[in-house]
């Protein structure tokens, strides 16, 4: 499929969460079987080209992404999760949210010294909870230098953000504005 056809697939939910808010919903893209496997094939595609020993994706939708590729490319997959879900000591960093904090952690087991490591999410906004995931797997020794969005909202300037962290995006599918 191609890319327009996958961006047909994304349903936008006008006015959610909140008034003025254009969501826009992958449950309709990965609900059709052909648009996820294509879907996964384009990112595993981004990911060859950036040479990773792994995929780290970030609870909760970048599970689905993350370990669909991972499993594509024949990868571990390193899990960044909310606090409190991993049975062993962790490792994490504090975020910025638009209200508030959030946080992410990882196993530090789970990455070795100077893995190459690529991020893969469903969507990259303001880029908050991307920037702290590659600090938190930078700080476990991982060399973090690309990620792979299925959705970029460039407005919000996220992809731009990681960027001038040194880290290379890569989309499928981008939707300005409105």
């Amino acid at each position: 499929m191609t890319r327009d056809e996958l961006k047909a697939l994304v349903r936008t939910v006008p006015d959610f969460p909140e008034p003025g808010i254009q969501f826009r919903d992958i449950t309709t893209l990965i609900a059709h079987g052909p648009g996820l496997a294509a879907s996964i094939g384009h990112m595993a595609d981004h990911v060859t080209g950036a040479r990773a020993s792994a995929i780290a994706g970030m609870e909760a939708r970048g599970f689905i992404f993350g370990a669909a590729v991972a499993v594509r490319l024949g990868l571990g997959f390193v899990p960044v999760r909310k606090p409190g879900k991993l049975p062993v000591e962790t490792i994490g960093v504090d975020y910025a949210l638009e209200y508030g904090t959030d946080r992410l952690e990882i196993d530090p087991a789970a990455v070795d010294l100077g893995e190459r490591v690529v991020i893969v999410d469903d969507l990259i906004a303001t880029g908050g909870t991307a920037l702290a995931a590659v600090e938190l797997l930078r700080r476990a020794g991982a060399v973090v230098d690309h990620a792979v969005f299925a959705i970029d909202l460039p407005d919000l300037g996220g992809a731009d953000k990681l960027r001038a962290a040194g880290v290379a995006v890569d989309v499928l599918m981008d939707f300005e504005g409105d």
